[in-house]
């Protein structure tokens, strides 16, 4: 009886061995799966997120211009003009200093002929231009704007 009773210990560790063994797989698989739905969890509201960004637009009060004489004479443009920008730093700067912005903005169109700005390539070239333009620091140690596009929301040649 003594051989059984030392053959049972052994097989009564063994099993308790192998169901913490056991125990401890099935956990560490838990774990793996709750550990990967959490990160899609953070990554699918992450991508969400960056999809679904919404836009900053900054309307400029529409001005009229004389633009440069052509073999029509002078001739006018009024255009309104809003910007999306890409953070409220920029839309906040822009405001800041709207004085400068129409100004540059007014030297920059009437440089310009009534026959540049008719075709959509014309206005394509001039929203490039504006940007550029407007990219230039409008004061010292001034952050980087991040201008994203310009739409003209008036645009009349007469």
């Amino acid at each position: 009886m003594a051989e059984t009773s030392g053959g049972s210990k052994k097989l009564l560790w063994i099993m308790i061995v192998l169901v913490l063994l056991s125990s401890a797989g099935a956990a560490a698989a838990i774990y793996m799966v709750i550990d990967q739905r959490g990160d899609d969890t953070a990554e699918g509201e992450m991508q969400q997120s960056m999809e679904r960004q919404t836009p900053i637009f900054m309307r400029i009060e529409p001005f009229t211009v004389n633009l440069a004489d052509d073999r029509h004479g002078s001739r006018l443009l009024y255009t309104g003009v809003t910007l999306r920008v890409g953070n409220d730093t920029t839309r906040q700067i822009l405001e800041e200093h709207m004085p400068q912005v129409r100004s540059r903005l007014l030297m920059l169109l009437s440089g310009k002929q009534a026959s540049e700005l008719t075709s959509p390539e014309g206005k394509e070239e001039l929203a490039q231009a504006i940007i550029s333009q407007l990219n230039v620091p409008l004061t010292e140690n001034q952050p980087p704007l991040d201008l994203r596009e310009v739409l003209f929301t008036d645009f009349i040649v007469q």
